[in-house]
C-alpha cells in the first residue's frame, strides 16, 4: 500500500492511498485518520496499517488524479505534503562500499580528516547522527536549501525507514539527505552544521508498506540534477550495495534512545556526487526509488 499526505484548499491536510494514478482519501475523523503520523503511531505492524485501511480504499469515493497534486506547493491549489510528519529524522553514514572508498579518497589535504571515516565501513556500531525535525524537512516539490555559508552542497540519495512503536518497520520512502560538504571536511565536528539547516532534508512522495516493498536491499536507486532545464548529473546504485541491514540500523538507533513512533531514518547514500555538480539555486533534483516512485525538489540558497 502507497500512502500520501495532500493539501486541500478549506480542507487543509488529507490523508491518501495512491491506487493506480489517483489518489483515494481516506481521511476520516470517525476512523480516526487524521494524519499518516497518527495512522502509524496507531498500528502495531505494517499489516495492521493496512488492515485499517483496507474498509476506507472500497468504500470511500472521493478521489483526485494523482498528476493534479504533483505540482508546487501552493495554499490555492492541492498539492502533495511530506508523507509523514516526522516526529524525528535520523540519517546514516558511510553504509555503502562506494562511500568508504569515496572517502578514503578525499582525505588529506583539502579532503576530509584522516582516521575519522576510515574505520566506520568496518565497525561494528554504524555511524547515526540526528538530521532534522519536521519543520526542517520538506515534501515532494517543495524548496530545499543551501546554506549562505557554503559553496559546495551536495544531495545524498537515500532509501529511509519509517518506524513504528516498538521499533518496528511499517513503511519506506524517498530520502534526500542534504550535507554541505565544504563544511565538513574543515572540521568533522562541524558535521551537524554540516547536516542541519532549514530545507536540510526532502522526503517522499509516499510511503510504502513494509510488506509491499518485500526487500528492501533489492532497489534501484537512481539520482538526476538538472540545470537551466537540461540534464547534469545521473547516479545509480543499488540498495544490495549497503553493508548495513536496515533492520540493523533500526536496532542500533532504538540502543538506549527512545525512538518515538513516526521517526524517519535514512540508511546513507551510495550515490556520491562529484563536486564540481555542486548544488546552485535553481536546480531541479530528481531520486528516484524502485517501488516507491520520484521525489522532486528545487534548490533555493538560504538568507
Amino acid at each position: 500500500m502507497k500512502l500520501c499526505q495532500f493539501h486541500v484548499p478549506q480542507k487543509g491536510l488529507r490523508v491518501g492511498v495512491v491506487h493506480g494514478d489517483e489518489v483515494v482519501d481516506v481521511t476520516s475523523a470517525k476512523a480516526g485518520v487524521s494524519s499518516v503520523r497518527a495512522l502509524v503511531e496507531a498500528s502495531a505492524s505494517s499489516d495492521a496499517l493496512e488492515r485499517r485501511l483496507a474498509p476506507l480504499v472500497t468504500s470511500v469515493r472521493s478521489r483526485i488524479p494523482w498528476a493534479r497534486l504533483d505540482r508546487k506547493p501552493s495554499p490555492q491549489s492541492p498539492h502533495l505534503l511530506m508523507p509523514i510528519e516526522p516526529a524525528e529524522v535520523w540519517g546514516a553514514g558511510i553504509t555503502y562500499r562506494r562511500s568508504r572508498e569515496y572517502y578514503e579518497a578525499h582525505t588529506g589535504e583539502g579532503g576530509r580528516t584522516k582516521g575519522i571515516y576510515d574505520y566506520v565501513y568496518e565497525a561494528k556500531r554504524p555511524e547515526l547522527f540526528f538530521k532534522a525535525t519536521a519543520a526542517r524537512a520538506v515534501g515532494p516539490n517543495g524548496a530545499i536549501g543551501v546554506r549562505k555559508d557554503s559553496v559546495l552542497t551536495a544531495v545524498e540519495p537515500e532509501l529511509a525507514i519509517v518506524i513504528g512503536p516498538r521499533n518496528r518497520i511499517v513503511g519506506y520512502t524517498v530520502g534526500n539527505d542534504l550535507s554541505a560538504w565544504d563544511i565538513e571536511r574543515e572540521n568533522p565536528l562541524f558535521l551537524p552544521q554540516s547536516k542541519m539547516f532549514n530545507g536540510c532534508f526532502a522526503m517522499g512522495p509516499v510511503i510504502v508498506t513494509a510488506r509491499e516493498i518485500g526487500d528492501p536491499h533489492a532497489l534501484e536507486i537512481v539520482c538526476r540534477i538538472r540545470r537551466g532545464g537540461r540534464p547534469l548529473y545521473e547516479g545509480r546504485v543499488n540498495t544490495r550495495e549497503m553493508k548495513r541491514r536496515c533492520d540493523e540500523l533500526v536496532d542500533w538507533l532504538g540502543r538506549s534512545n527512545d525512538v518515538p513512533a513516526g521517526t524517519v531514518l535514512s540508511t546513507g547514500t551510495g550515490i556520491l556526487v562529484p563536486d564540481e555538480h555542486a548544488l546552485q539555486p535553481g536546480d531541479v533534483v530528481e531520486i528516484e526509488v524502485e517501488k516507491i516512485g520520484t521525489l522532486r525538489n528545487v534548490v533555493k540558497r538560504l538568507g
